[in-house]
């Protein structure tokens, strides 16, 4: 078996991606987006149907003509088209993100994923197979847990240390996504090391720590390494409930024949390692007292927040090139 077979085997593969080919090509259990891989998704032209679409959904429902806001509501309705495609090629969910721009939002975040659950049913699409991804911030991780309450199942992602493992497994949401290769890119720049094995990659030790902190209590939070540099952290955890893997670290596993790493041992359940139930002040000290964390929390933030800007920009070009073709072909209707 190739090293990507030998993986299956050990933890659930997803794809870190919104390209539907590479969907296909891997068959993975399942697949998560984000705005990034939304927005390079919705540059390809077999995207330009699912676009279409969404546009004239939005249109539809939206008072005036400000392309700005058929924007908007047109880039959720995108999203949800994708995944729901998606959801044709995987056995498992997707992961669709909440508007970047809402991660301090509380109540802001609790609607916007409501109405992502609201579109996927009106599609077809049962809820247990959506994966609502949230951004760890203490608002975040509450507004998962109202709802997680609901039956609407969330995947916090910018996370990246034991602070906000903590928290989210306290709010008792469904999956973590715990960040690898920012955290490695963040020590590279801030010491005089150009490189680290995988076995000490400082990602890879993180996501190690919460695992085991996690199966040493046994939550029930799924854990999902995601963010991979290279190969040799995919390994090294090896054996994690399940990995998010982007389609060339995917295609490069397919490719080697070698055994696979040794990866995670087991770790059981010990009544002697109590959990750690945080407060809102400490969750905040601990994340502020992490440079780390804190400024790689705020980056993955402002990032995703740009490429959602960006993906509405894009959407915007396309309504304005239609009301202005309307307006050619209709004078009298301007």
């Amino acid at each position: 078996m190739n090293k990507l077979e030998q993986l299956k085997q050990r933890s659930q593969v997803v794809a870190d991606t919104g390209d539907i080919e590479a969907i296909r090509r891997y068959r993975p259990q399942d697949a998560t987006t984000n705005p990034s891989l939304l927005f390079k998704a919705a540059q390809l032209p077999q995207y330009n149907d699912h676009i279409a679409e969404a546009l004239v959904w939005a249109e539809d429902r939206q008072n005036g003509s400000n392309p700005e806001d058929i924007a908007r509501l047109a880039a959720i309705k995108l999203a949800v088209n994708i995944g729901t495609e998606i959801l044709q090629l995987v056995p498992g969910v997707v992961s669709t993100e909440v508007d970047a721009r809402l991660s301090f939002d509380t109540r802001a975040t609790i609607d916007y994923a409501r109405h992502l659950i609201a579109l996927y049913e009106r599609a077809g699409i049962a809820k247990e197979r959506v994966l609502i991804k949230i951004a760890s911030t203490w608002e975040g991780i509450a507004a998962a847990s109202v709802l997680e309450r609901e039956g609407i199942h969330c995947n916090l992602t910018l996370l990246f240390n034991q602070a906000q493992a903590i928290a989210c497994a306290e709010a008792g949401v469904t999956l973590i996504s715990p960040f690898v290769g920012r955290i490695l890119d963040w020590h590279i720049a801030n010491s005089d090391r150009e490189a680290f094995s995988a076995q000490e990659d400082p990602g890879v030790i993180s996501v190690r720590n919460i695992y085991e902190y996690y199966k040493s209590r046994d939550y029930k939070t799924i854990v999902m390494g995601a963010s991979f540099r290279n190969t040799g952290e995919i390994e090294a955890l090896a054996g994690c409930d399940r990995l998010t893997i982007s389609p060339q670290l995917l295609q490069a596993l397919e490719d080697s024949e070698a055994p696979l790493a040794a990866g995670l041992p087991p770790v059981s359940a010990s009544l002697s390692r109590p959990a750690q139930d945080l407060a809102e002040a400490e969750f905040r000290f601990q994340l502020n007292s992490d440079a780390m964390a804190t400024e790689k929390l705020a980056d993955g933030i402002r990032n995703f927040v740009k490429d959602q800007e960006r993906l509405e920009l894009l959407l915007q070009d396309r309504v304005k090139g239609q009301q202005n073709i309307h307006a050619a072909t209709n004078p009298q209707a301007v």
